[in-house]
């Protein structure tokens, strides 16, 4: 796993799949996304390498149900008391009362997709709190919740407005561009949720999947229209 400095405040695990943030409020900490099952020593170690102290995580907001999202989740909350925050339409699939839907495939996300199959399963994991549209998480100084469906029903973005930053999970990506993240399950309502994000001109943006964009991110997302490459790349 690699340690990646975003901002002063923020900080980015990446994994071998995937990667997960450590958002820094003073002492408190938060976590968006944990990573696979088997990223909580890494996570722990790596903030241990900050000089900050694992216990002070008390919250873990996880952008959606798929399992290099959530996989670490539990173990990290049990260890130090920390909250699991979801959006109530993933919550059952996180909690493992349902199976997530199977992703719509473009033959060119197919090889991707076996590729991905290789992160282990992630445990039945609990969610202490459901999260909606525009609810306030109490992080960030006012981090608010952007549910942007798609990718997932239940994918949300994470939207700190005073410091300019948004974390989009996996429903923005950057790859060789910054794109429509693959393996949607409704690519229609994907890319609204896509324009919706991209129209709160965020001087940071953080992906699931790519390098977080910390210049001219706002003109990045604007001028990254997905519709076109998806249907060069389709035909």
């Amino acid at each position: 796993m690699d340690l990646v400095e975003v901002l002063p405040q923020l900080h980015m695990f990446r994994f071998r799949i995937g990667q997960a943030y450590l958002w820094r409020d003073g002492a408190d900490l938060t976590l968006i996304d944990a990573g696979d099952i088997d990223a909580a020593p890494a996570i722990e170690d790596a903030v241990r390498g900050l000089g900050l102290d694992p216990g002070r995580i008390s919250r873990i907001v996880v952008t959606h149900g798929h399992r290099d999202h959530y996989g670490a989740a539990q173990e990290l909350a049990d260890r130090h008391g920390a909250e699991i925050l979801a959006h109530q339409l993933d919550a059952p699939v996180i909690r493992g009362e349902e199976e997530i839907a199977d992703p719509v495939l473009l033959d060119w996300e197919r090889p991707l997709y076996k590729h991905g199959l290789t992160v282990p399963p992630a445990p039945p994991t609990r969610v202490d709190r459901e999260l909606a549209d525009g609810d306030e998480i109490g992080f960030g100084s006012g981090a608010r919740v952007i549910h942007s469906p798609g990718h997932t029903p239940g994918s949300i973005g994470v939207h700190l407005p005073r410091h300019g930053v948004l974390f989009t999970g996996d429903c923005v990506a950057a790859v060789d561009r910054v794109m429509l993240g693959v393996f949607n399950i409704d690519r229609t309502r994907a890319l609204a949720s896509f324009r919706r994000l991209a129209a709160l001109e965020p001087a940071t943006a953080c992906f699931g999947h790519g390098d977080p964009l910390t210049v001219d991110a706002a003109a990045v997302l604007r001028a990254s229209e997905p519709v076109g490459w998806l249907i060069m790349r389709d035909a």
